[in-house]
């Protein structure tokens, strides 16, 4: 028989501030009662749509051991310290922050409630009582590339990015590479926002890039306004964060969907338990938290299979999307052949791959 959770839904960051604010002790007996913190609303339909179905996941799987409250369009900034300082004033025994933004805010309220447990996804700090998590995106972002290696007529690829962060920077090459052992003298060109999520700035950069020649465009934001941009003009595109088809039935040719709930289910199980513990987690396609969705329908055969392959390759490990020989934009040899970047190498990454115009 399933359970029904008691859950506490705010809809806004305003909202939050209003609460009743309750102690910080651990919890005892009853429901688990576990925030998110979200950038933006829940109806994205990309990246913080793909947290809530985590988060739904979540109840799914515990049903009235836990009690959920979600926080959602968490300005990054002072907003977002406010907004985590008072959901663990009201009692949250574990909090999610789910925005690179939310890092030095959720390490400030952290030392601060020590005896609530704090995770931090995409960020590098950590506390004894916050841990940080994130997913290898790169992957699929090398299995988009294998696409548009082969789809783009032009050999130009227009891609959408938020900030010059590692995790962004290695989206743009793992695509970039991918495409270029296709198309040698494949080129993505780079747009930067400044923005995770902004529809208007997102479907303005995406026209910009079709009119400097991209007729395939990627992005590392979080609206479907680029996707919509390429059904109107009838160029390819694909998502972020989740299956965005429904938006751009004939452009978007297919998407990372990132599944949260397989970290959030035993991040929760560990706080149950008593083995909950800080520390760093970098899940990839392997462990399940990344998957692409379904592929259009315009994709050739062929080239779904060479997606897939580059996908396989990449879980059972006889591929990597960053393999040597690598050649940066610069024209210096970043890695030699027969060799892979190493994780501290890809953490640090702050520059580009030949072919990359940003």
């Amino acid at each position: 028989m399933a359970f029904i959770t008691r859950r506490s839904i705010i809809k806004s960051a305003a909202a939050a501030a209003t609460l009743p604010l309750v102690g910080t002790g651990a919890w005892a007996a009853g429901p688990l009662k576990i925030a998110f913190v979200y950038l933006g609303p829940i109806g994205d339909h990309g990246w913080t749509y793909a947290h809530e179905q985590g988060r739904q996941d979540l109840i799914k799987h515990f049903g009235n051991k836990i009690e959920t409250t979600i926080v959602e369009n968490v300005a990054e900034g002072p907003d977002a310290e406010r907004v985590i300082r008072n959901l663990a004033k009201q009692g949250n025994e574990l909090i999610f922050t789910t925005s690179f933004g939310y890092m030095n805010p959720t390490l400030k309220v952290a030392k601060r409630f020590k005896k609530v447990k704090f995770e931090h996804a995409t960020g590098y700090q950590r506390a004894k009582n916050m841990a940080s998590y994130n997913a290898r995106f790169y992957e699929g972002r090398a299995v988009c590339g294998t696409i548009a290696g082969h789809m783009s007529k032009s050999g130009v690829a227009g891609y959408i990015a938020s900030f010059p962060i590692p995790e962004v920077v290695q989206g743009i090459n793992a695509f970039t590479l991918a495409a270029q052992k296709v198309n040698p003298d494949f080129k993505t060109n780079v747009l930067w926002v400044s923005s995770w999520y902004d529809p208007a700035k997102e479907a303005d950069s995406a026209k910009a890039l079709i009119d400097q020649g991209a007729d395939i465009i990627a992005q590392h934001t979080d609206s479907p306004a680029a996707l919509q941009a390429c059904e109107q003009r009838g160029l390819m595109a694909f998502g972020q964060g989740w299956d965005m088809s429904s938006f751009a039935p004939k452009a978007h040719l297919t998407a990372i969907q990132n599944k949260w709930g397989v970290y959030y289910i035993k991040r929760v199980q560990a706080v149950l338990d008593g083995s909950w513990s800080s520390g760093d987690s970098w899940w990839g396609m392997k462990d399940g938290i990344l998957e692409m969705s379904a592929f259009n329908d315009r994709i050739p055969a062929d080239v779904q299979a060479a997606a897939r392959a580059t996908q396989a390759a990449i879980i059972d490990g006889s591929g990597h999307a960053f393999d040597g020989p690598i050649i940066d934009n610069e024209g210096k040899e970043r890695l030699a052949a027969g060799s892979h970047l190493s994780d501290k190498d890809l953490h640090a990454m702050d520059w580009y791959v030949k072919g990359v115009q940003s």
